[in-house]
């Protein structure tokens, strides 16, 4: 069912902001708009860093099992659930366009490049699907990893074998359990799983190249930018990864976190300075990049309950929680971020969230939420320009603004 909503609730938070350990102060108040009549809307810009208005323009609400990952592809929304469906919305109406994967075991991660997308699995597989609009199957399914010729190639020698359990040993190109996160980078598939190991594939030829046994716990996230690919643990550490040239991946260097707790979520700014780390503690860890060295410039207490997702759009961090909301931080100097916003809408832990820029959405940008509650939820976020803020003429941009959501968002609904 795709059901557009008109209410969403929010916490704005006040003009005093701390990090390292303490976030924005916070009054609730709630705000209901009915999209219908968002023309008629008096709409003021707050100024930045004080509050956000958000709006509240769809739930997405098919999947059979909690919505475990998100990816955006092209002009596609894709989602996946426990529930072993992978479900495609098209933009800008958000209709149902496709569903496939039924059967192939519950989906723990997604990635797109160019035309492929990849999914990561409970089975221990990826799978690999392209997209075709010549044929009724718009998502075919081509290969899974490891593919047979790589299995052909290597199970005779023994020296091919790792042990993963007592008793049981496997290939090394195989995972050993969950795969959880997947990121595409620099022509190179990767692939972090329950089992500790992180994995690097040849997009080209999805043939496995390495087998890293990167932590002394369970991969919850992986991200790549710049040459350098992060892993975060349940082991508490962010671990980052690369390679020169022809040469295999070397540990690059080690980001502590708090000591018993787990990193569930990791993102990277577009430049690879900042790093920022979610963990089951609620708190948000940014550390700066300085060529091969990283260290802990700050540290904010970003939820009551644990950081499960995390992504980046332009000047924001978004982050979501196992308390059921989605907190919404403008990123300031030196790896500082401040609260603007408090998203609550979700029925259950948010598990993961895209975002999308838009000049034609009223300057601001979308964000989709997927929960244990079984719902994929789109949120409008506006972004500020202090000189708009303070113009005189704001009545011109109030204008624009419900004009285009209005037109975008509706038209087609």
């Amino acid at each position: 069912m795709n059901t557009l909503v008109s209410k969403s609730i929010l916490s704005t938070p006040s003009s005093s902001c701390r990090s390292s350990g303490s976030s924005c102060s916070s009054n609730e108040s709630n705000e209901s708009y009915n999209l219908l009549e968002l023309r008629r809307l008096n709409y003021e810009p707050p100024p930045p860093c004080k509050s956000v208005s958000h709006r509240s323009l769809a739930i997405l609400s098919e999947h059979v099992g909690s919505v475990s990952c998100l990816a955006l592809c092209g002009e596609f929304i894709l989602s996946a659930s426990q529930g072993k469906d992978i479900i495609v919305w098209q933009q800008p109406d958000l209709r149902l366009f496709a569903k496939f994967g039924q059967g192939d075991g519950s989906v723990k991660a997604l990635a797109t490049f160019g035309n492929n997308v990849f999914t990561a699995h409970q089975d221990s597989k990826i799978r690999v699907w392209k997209v075709s609009r010549s044929s009724e199957n718009v998502f075919k399914l081509v290969d899974t990893l490891p593919t047979t010729k790589d299995y052909l190639g290597k199970f005779m020698k023994q020296s091919n074998y790792v042990q993963t359990r007592r008793h049981h040993k496997r290939l090394w190109i195989e995972h050993a359990d969950s795969i959880s996160c997947l990121v595409v980078h620099n022509g190179l598939i990767y692939s972090g799983s329950w089992d500790k190991t992180l994995k690097v594939w040849s997009v080209s030829d999805l043939k496995c190249l390495e087998s890293i046994k990167a932590h002394d716990d369970a991969i919850n996230g992986l991200v790549a930018c710049k040459g350098i690919v992060y892993s975060a643990s349940a082991d508490g550490k962010i671990k980052a990864w690369g390679k020169e040239g022809k040469n295999l991946h070397t540990l690059k260097g080690v980001l502590e976190g708090h000591r018993d707790v787990s990193f569930n979520s990791v993102v990277v700014s577009d430049d690879g300075k900042w790093v920022y780390g979610g963990g089951s503690d609620g708190y948000v860890m940014c550390y700066e990049r300085n060529f091969e060295n990283w260290k802990m410039v700050c540290e904010t207490k970003a939820h009551e309950m644990a950081v499960l997702c995390m992504c980046l759009i332009e000047g924001f961090l978004c982050t979501g929680s196992a308390d059921k909301s989605i907190g919404i931080w403008k990123r300031e100097a030196f790896g500082k971020i401040c609260k603007v916003g408090v998203i609550i809408g979700h029925e259950g832990p948010v598990k993961c969230l895209q975002a999308s820029s838009s000049n034609r959405i009223g300057g601001g940008f979308l964000l989709y939420s997927g929960s244990l509650d079984r719902s994929v939820r789109v949120w409008w976020v506006p972004k500020y320009d202090e000189t708009k803020v303070e113009d005189k003429n704001s009545t011109t941009l109030r204008s624009t603004l419900n004009d285009s959501i209005h037109h975008n968002i509706l038209a087609t609904c």
